[in-house]
């Protein structure tokens, strides 16, 4: 059937800021989104707070509101833009719950607009875990045993009914947030006393225990013609008890036979039809007993959700793109699904022969009082996939992504505390626990009994281990051939190997080539090979056939930023999506390599050719032997690229951009002091430690209170003030281990100053500095952390122009080509440098939406080899608004004190503009507003 009749101009709702629970899989759904409406000619306006995402890039839209997320700006913009619909299931539950405000306030039925995607009804009964547990009931599905509560009372008389442990669940929230497990009375009365004095309205819902049983979601869609899909099977290793967000999940599912699988494909059919999902994505989540097999339907989401993410990168079909189709009236046979060389349409449903793994991130390190104990409320800050043939290629490869020095379940993790009793409770690491324990020589039964992972996993990664002992009683120099390729297809990657053999990975990589061992790259695919596959996404293996087929064009390939986690987030995908943009602009292939399936940059339609694969060294240069590049670019993927450039120079890859040398100058903290001397600028009084055993000489010397500042750092990690000789030597205790930071600078903490920085480019001869951005925050706390404004507005604009004349002094110095951040902090008008960073910056996105410009583009075409000159930008830009950028925190999941210091904690960002904000210093965020006017207009504006 045609499109409806009358949607012309659609409003969209964006989820607002990166925070636990909501992540930047929305910004990657809300972009394609945008990118379907386009493609059917509609006029979109839309609705998002974050300035980091591409979704709020001024091209995706007619209308673009960075405005907060409230009833009121959404009345606001339906009031200017008169919209004649609203799409609310691609921003997450915030966009969804918005959604059910606005209806409730009448607007909608007052300006004859209508609510597509999901209806009213629908989200209430899906969201409303009473109503859902009676809609179940109509048509004969098995809930948890479950009674809601509106206070106290009605707790206390409903925890007789039930036994321990109680599940406490709330109903419209993100993330589990508000849930948790009760193993007590004193527990259950304590965590539902908070949560209705946190909310006078809400009701809690108490349901039977399912602790243990095994946990599966099935990834939906249905159109308004009663086509239905099955777009993925998800199965969660972790038992039910750990958020789906927080576990370890795999695709397809795994441990299901045909039986079951076909109860629970009908069964979430079912499902669909009774809540009444018929314009879009949905996912729907059981839980099967291991012993009985009793299945029970836990929720469903009728929206586009985190798993959708990880459900359309497994499997390559866009689920966002089709959900947004569907949304405008189309039904699933009239789509194609994008992914064969054969025309086959969106209602094939598909199927792979590969296993997708996803593994969590946390950031625990930097919350230390949290236990790192997984339940039902989500904790984690991103994910990873690993693609491999079987589950245990995929798991090593996926651990290999995480950005934590893994190379596979290797033996070189620090393992803290008793085997046994970790791998007893859900802790964040149990994976190398339960790994560990085999080592010590328990059984599978043995470690099922304390984890009720189901024992096919716990075989896999039993066997794992088992070969462990075979690798390192084997003499490697007389192995066949057939062997080491059985355990490349287990996902020993050669740094493991290295590890278990007490070698350099190099040895292990020049043996394995010498014996003519490589892999090769087969398609992410939807269609299980049946059909020739279109799809732009590989992963590596290693089997016979390559279908990578590269070209013989002039390529780039771009080093991704992996997973998402605090101070390495949203940030640097969108600098990399921009560079692949501008790339293919200049004539060239575009290719990317990353880990992370919730983002743009891993989409379907970035980039010509994309890795999904691990940001190591072997990897990347596996890819570089295959595809043999024009250029590599690192400069967008934030330090986890930047920490590749030394090795990869080494492999004589050929870099663009700023070079390793210069690099190593920025970073380094002992060879920038020396370019800060050499130039003649300050730096705080300052002494560099090149090893551990120095550490001591200096704690008699020095005058407190002191900044530590590591090198090769993200995020301000291990960074801290240090007020007395006691905080100074118990800091030494955790550097003892870990050499990578070395050296490390000691540098005179300046108090009461105000800490800048400028984000610029370079041609290598050239700068254009756009302007100073000012925090509002004191020194000491991390950039990222405070509240910032551009342009500075308390800096006369005779200190602005030092502080860009030194950044320019910098740049050229150090040889930069490309962006680079530079901080400074101004003590009783003086200007003191910190540090620079010869890379993209976590600011860059929202300097380019403050300038209606992408820095990250005209960075990307400086370093191709055409200047700022020629593209038109050599001088600051003069803006006629001031743009506000307000960080976002995890306490109300992670908890802790709400005291910010040098290393950041912040996991997103929103953006606010403003005309005049003279009083920003001294009043509170709340007070700043806004001004209501959209980012095009902004635009017109600064030109």
């Amino acid at each position: 059937m045609p499109k409806y009749p009358g949607l012309n101009k659609i409003l969209v709702i964006g989820s607002g800021p990166i925070i636990i629970g909501q992540g930047c899989e929305f910004d990657y759904s809300g972009t394609q989104a945008c990118k379907a409406l386009r493609e059917e000619g509609c006029e979109i306006v839309l609705l998002n707070s974050n300035p980091a995402s591409v979704m709020t890039d001024s091209s995706m839209a007619d209308a673009t509101y960075i405005v907060p997320m409230t009833l009121e700006t959404l009345k606001k913009i339906i009031l200017k833009e008169r919209p004649d619909a609203v799409l609310p299931t691609l921003g997450g539950q915030t966009a969804l719950n918005l959604s059910i405000e606005l209806f409730k306030s009448g607007i909608l039925a007052t300006h004859g607009i209508r609510l597509i995607g999901a209806s009213v009804e629908a989200i209430e009964k899906a969201e409303n875990r009473k109503l859902f547990r009676e809609a179940m009931k109509l048509i004969g599905l098995d809930t948890p045993l479950g009674y809601t509560a509106s206070n106290i009372q009605d707790v206390l008389l409903i925890e007789k009914k039930l036994k321990f442990p109680i599940i406490v669940r709330t109903s419209f929230t993100l993330g589990g947030h508000g849930s948790g497990i009760a193993t007590t009375s004193a527990e259950l009365y304590n965590m539902c006393q908070y949560l209705f004095s946190v909310c006078d309205f809400m009701k809690i819902e108490l349901e039977e225990s399912l602790l243990g049983w095994k946990e599966f979601e099935m990834e939906a869609i249905r159109d308004c013609a009663d086509n239905c899909i099955i777009v993925c099977s998800l199965e969660n290793v972790d038992p039910m008890g750990v958020h789906t967000g927080d576990s370890i999940t795999v695709a397809p599912a795994l441990t299901l036979c045909n039986k079951q699988y076909q109860k629970m494909r009908q069964a979430t059919f079912s499902v669909l039809r009774e809540i009444g999902v018929n314009t879009g994505g949905a996912n729907v989540q059981f839980a099967v007993h291991p012993e009985t097999g009793r299945m029970v339907v836990i929720e469903m989401n009728p929206r586009v959700s985190r798993s959708s993410a990880l459900a359309s990168k497994a499997t390559g079909y866009p689920i966002a793109k089709i959900a947004t189709q569907l949304a405008l009236g189309y039904t699933l046979d009239e789509l194609d699904n994008m992914l064969t060389a054969e025309k086959i349409p969106a209602s094939f449903e598909p199927s792979i022969d590969y296993v997708v793994t996803k593994l969590p991130c946390f950031n625990f390190e930097k919350f230390p009082h949290c236990d790192g104990i997984l339940t039902t409320t989500m904790q984690s800050t991103g994910e990873v996939i690993g693609i491999g043939r079987n589950f245990q290629e995929s798991l090593q490869k996926a651990l290999c992504s995480m950005e934590k020095n893994f190379s596979g379940l290797s033996l070189k993790i620090t393992l803290r505390g008793n085997a046994l009793e970790k791998i007893s409770k859900s802790y964040h690491d149990r994976l190398f626990y339960i790994a560990e324990s085999f080592r010590q020589g328990l059984t599978i039964n043995e470690v099922y009994q304390k984890t009720r992972i189901d024992r096919w996993f716990l075989e896999q990664i039993f066997e794992l281990i088992y070969l462990e002992k075979f690798i390192i009683n084997t003499d490697f120099s007389n192995i066949s051939k057939e062997k080491w390729i059985g355990l490349k297809r287990q996902g020993f990657s050669d740094r493991y190997l290295a590890e278990l053999l007490q070698c350099d990975e190099s040895i292990i990589r020049k043996k394995r080539k010498a014996l003519g061992i490589f892999p090769v790259y087969k398609r992410v695919d939807s269609c299980a090979a049946e059909f020739s596959a279109r799809s732009a996404c590989l992963y590596s293996t290693y089997e016979e056939e390559c279908e990578a087929l590269p070209t013989e064009n002039k390529k780039i390939l771009i080093i991704g930023s992996g997973p998402n986690r605090i101070g390495q987030g949203l940030e640097f995908d969108y600098a990399s999506v921009h560079a692949a943009i501008a790339s293919r602009e200049c004539g060239y292939e575009t290719i990317m390599v990353n880990s992370n399936p919730e983002t743009v940059s891993t989409d379907y339609d970035i980039v010509d050719r994309l890795y999904l694969e691990p940001l190591t060294l072997e990897h990347i240069l596996n890819i570089i032997d295959v595809e043999k590049p024009t250029g590599v670019i690192t400069h967008f993927g934030g330090q986890t690229a930047l920490n590749l450039v030394s090795e990869l120079y080494k492999a004589n890859v050929p870099l663009l951009g700023t070079s390793a040398n210069a690099i190593d100058r920025c970073e380094n903290r002992d060879l920038f002091q020396k370019i800060v001397t050499q130039l003649g600028l300050l730096q705080p009084e300052n002494f560099c430690i090149h090893h551990i055993d120095e550490w001591h000489r200096y704690a008699e010397k020095i005058q407190y209170p002191v900044i530590i500042r590591p090198s090769y750092l993200l995020s301000g990690s291990s960074m801290q003030i240090i007020k007395n000789k006691e905080e100074y030597l118990a800091y030494a205790n955790l550097l003892e281990n870990d050499k990578k930071y070395f050296p490390v600078l000691v540098e005179r903490f300046l108090e009461n100053a105000i800490e800048v920085e400028i984000d610029g480019i370079c041609d290598g001869k050239d700068v254009f500095i756009p302007g100073v951005i000012e925090q509002l925050e004191p020194a000491g706390i991390h950039s990222g952390d405070s509240v910032c404004c551009f342009p500075a507005h308390t800096l006369p604009d005779t200190v602005q122009q030092k502080i860009i004349q030194k950044a320019t002094q910098l740049a050229r110095h150090c040889e930069i080509r490309g962006l680079f951040n530079a901080q400074f902090v101004i003590q009783k008008e003086q200007i003191f440098i910190i540090e620079i960073n010869p890379r993209s910056s976590r600011t860059i996105p929202f300097l380019s939406k403050a300038l209606g410009i992408s820095l990250p583009q005209i960075a990307t075409r400086c370093i191709l080899g055409l200047s700022l000159r020629e593209q038109g930008y050599f001088r600051p830009i003069k803006t006629h608004y001031f743009s506000i950028k307000i960080p976002v925190f995890p306490f109300d999941r992670l908890g802790g004190e709400k005291v910010l210091g040098p290393e950041m904690r912040s996991t997103g960002e929103q953006m606010r503009i403003k005309k005049d904000i003279t009083s920003l210093r001294s009043g509170s965020i709340d007070s700043i507003g806004y001004d209501f006017i959209s980012l095009q207009q902004m635009e017109r504006c600064v030109k």
